[in-house]
């Protein structure tokens, strides 16, 4: 069995048409052909339901598919390593992150580590938190951002990074506006902006709440942070933000308030796999990112 071999059974399963496929790769139709029939006569199976050149994968085409999938990526993960290892600061980092780090912190880092390193490269894909810990475990990415820092996991490790307040982001005309502080309790009445079910960040909020016996009234969702900024400055309703999002700037038309009662905080750190070595360049991102991190628990 051969990696073109592969290569081929995999780029035909993803399109169901060998002509489509033997163009995609840039070779022969024949030459695709010939390739699958000799690996169907290795593997003693038929990989393919054939009507003309249209295909569909039998069952143990499926299951061959998902083995040739994790091979392929095996094969990858060895090329960038040993690449990697030549030169960490061209290498390329996979990392997930969550909505509600999205808009400041992520790019924040991001743009502070490629200023010392301009050749590295990030892969990036947002997340429900779930799910964020969930593809570190299974190899879709060996980094993820999270907040908060999950219970204990035998299968990832967790660093802090660093604690963040949660604070009120009100209409500048609200009757709270002018107070130095506020009570949450103080916006039981109001309606509120959050973020989409199923996000963690929502679910901080509605905890918050839970804690003093309020259920607040959940007027407007928005697809992230900055949606919600968007929605508070309209005048639409109050939200609870973490701190570090606005501090760069205030939204036209709001104002910032912290919360005395109860204090809301959260933790920001980043997960990594216990199973797996991280590469060179994700190395060195990780450890850029608990310097960088440092001082953020003194956020102004």
């Amino acid at each position: 069995m051969e990696i073109r071999q592969m290569r081929y059974f995999m780029e035909v399963a993803k399109r169901e048409h060998v002509t489509d496929a033997a163009n995609a790769l840039h070779v022969a139709q024949s030459s695709v052909s010939r390739q699958l029939l000799q690996l169907e006569s290795e593997l003693g199976v038929d990989l393919f339901i054939r009507e003309g050149r249209r295909v569909k994968l039998t069952p143990t085409g499926k299951l061959f598919l998902a083995r040739v999938e994790q091979i392929m990526h095996m094969i990858g993960e060895a090329k960038r390593e040993v690449q990697e290892y030549l030169e960490p600061e061209k290498g390329t980092i996979r990392i997930a992150f969550p909505i509600s780090l999205a808009a400041h912190v992520m790019p924040t880092a991001i743009y502070a580590f490629r200023q010392r390193y301009p050749e590295a490269k990030f892969q990036m894909k947002q997340a429900l938190y779930r799910d964020l810990i969930d593809g570190v475990i299974y190899g879709e990415s060996n980094l993820a951002l999270i907040a908060p820092l999950p219970a204990e996991e035998k299968k990832i490790r967790s660093k802090l990074l660093f604690t963040e307040k949660i604070v009120a982001l009100l209409p500048i005309h609200h009757r709270l506006a002018r107070q130095p502080a506020i009570r949450l309790s103080e916006l039981k009445d109001d309606p509120f902006v959050t973020l989409p079910e199923g996000t963690i960040f929502r679910e901080i909020v509605l905890n918050a709440c839970r804690e003093i016996g309020i259920v607040p009234h959940i007027a407007f969702e928005g697809d992230d942070i900055d949606a919600l900024k968007g929605l508070v400055s309209a005048g639409l309703g109050v939200a609870l933000m973490p701190e570090v999002t606005l501090v760069d700037i205030i939204p036209q038309s709001t104002v910032k308030l912290p919360l005395i009662e109860p204090q809301v905080s959260r933790t920001v750190g980043i997960i990594s796999p216990t199973q797996r070595k991280l590469l060179p360049t994700e190395q060195l991102f990780y450890h850029f990112l608990s310097d960088f991190f440092a001082d953020w628990n003194r956020i102004p």
